[in-house]
């Protein structure tokens, strides 16, 4: 009897070793897991596939591999980091779309808070991210009805002229326009945790561009924007179908020296050729030249993006792709499997900062993968312009 236990102990032993070292574990684990979804919703059309913007959200868009970058600002240094798995709400800033039509900057807090269904009141001033760098005289310029009212009805301001020894009994237009007040943002010197974000009255009111440096304020600082689907934003992206056709033939990694390509960048065009071993892409069907026309892989060949002082961000490196719904984001063939005739593809998004005396300036589209549609065969596709196909 001893001597069965002691195997059967042995036996145990090494299941469960090879249960932990072959990977036996994560497989089960892996099985028992819900998958996660590997595309936006969409809408189908004639002319292609069309995101239904209206269960987009940033909430939703989760990047798949880590990053960090550090780059120069007006204000010295910035470093940003992300994780897999992360968020792009989490980490990227309003700055970053101002270009790319969809106006979020447009937005007010009222506008969310009605779509969202959100109680302004049970909010604190430190929960809009904006407001912690705004001096008095920005407050008034984006809320002009301030500069009538006095000092001692709006708490957060009584109590930043207390601080700075400035009497309550009168109008904040007129400190704000006697006193120099003009490097002091109002939270270095009060807590803003300890107010109502409703007790600067106007302040749901205002978009947000009407605030300083609103550009360098993160999506998760704004609340509600994160879970505010895009089809609420005062412009949503539109599909430009200058250019569609179908998705024809996907073909895997022993692809080599494809030169009929439509996909590149804005800084090498969009019929970059693909010189290497591995270039795996689809073909299209369309019309004219369109049959036959090569949609590399950005997941194999990197081109050229970005512009200004950042364009050295990532190497000055992006995936190849197109822009068949604007500059919001760039659509990246990612994963091709011949064998089901799918073809995934993502979104990659950029880092954008205007600089005094520099003007904008952008990172290469490098910040991704984020799950976008999965096409199959004979499935129409939004190319976008440019239209041009290599002989």
């Amino acid at each position: 009897m001893i001597r069965y236990l002691i195997l059967f102990g042995l036996l145990g032993g090494l299941f469960i070793h090879s249960f932990c070292q072959y990977g036996i574990m994560n497989q089960v684990i892996g099985f028992l897991l819900p998958k996660a979804s590997a595309q936006v919703p969409f809408v189908s059309s004639n002319n292609g596939l069309i995101p239904d913007w209206s269960k987009m959200k940033f909430q939703d868009m989760i990047v798949s591999e880590s990053g960090n970058v550090t780059y120069p600002t007006d204000r010295g240094n910035q470093t940003r980091i992300w994780q897999a798995g992360q968020s792009i709400g989490d980490f990227m800033e309003l700055g970053d779309f101002e270009d790319a039509n969809l106006n979020i900057e447009k937005l007010t807090l009222s506008t969310i808070s009605q779509a969202l269904a959100i109680d302004l009141d049970g909010l604190k001033l430190d929960d809009f991210g904006v407001i912690k760098t705004q001096t008095l005289s920005d407050l008034v310029k984006a809320i002009p009805e301030l500069a009538n009212q006095s000092a001692r009805s709006v708490a957060p301001i009584a109590d930043f002229f207390r601080q700075m020894g400035i009497s309550t009994n009168q109008r904040i237009g007129n400190v704000a326009n006697y006193y120099n007040l003009n490097n002091i943002p109002l939270g270095s010197e009060i807590d803003l945790s300890k107010y109502k974000l409703t007790s600067i009255p106007g302040i749901e009111n205002s978009s947000f561009d009407e605030f300083a440096n609103w550009q360098d304020t993160l999506i998760s600082d704004i609340p509600g924007l994160k879970d505010l689907s895009w089809n609420n934003f005062p412009s949503v992206p539109e599909p430009d179908l200058s250019f569609v056709g179908q998705v024809d033939l996907p073909l895997g990694d022993i692809e080599a020296n494809r030169i009929r390509s439509i996909s590149g960048s804005y800084q090498e065009g969009f019929n970059v050729p693909c010189n290497q071993n591995n270039c795996a892409h689809f073909e299209a069907s369309g019309l004219g030249q369109t049959t036959g026309a090569q949609w590399i892989s950005g997941k194999v060949q990197k081109v050229e993006g970005g512009y200004g002082v950042l364009k050295v961000v990532n190497g000055g490196l992006e995936p190849t792709g197109r822009h068949p719904f604007g500059k919001s984001f760039k659509q990246v063939v990612w994963d091709i499997d011949e064998s089901s005739g799918s073809v995934n593809t993502a979104m990659f998004f950029r880092f954008c900062k205007n600089i005094p005396f520099v003007g904008r300036t952008c990172t290469p589209y490098f910040i991704g993968p984020v799950p976008f549609i999965t096409y199959h065969e004979k499935d129409p596709i939004i190319f976008g312009s440019p239209s041009s196909v290599p002989d």
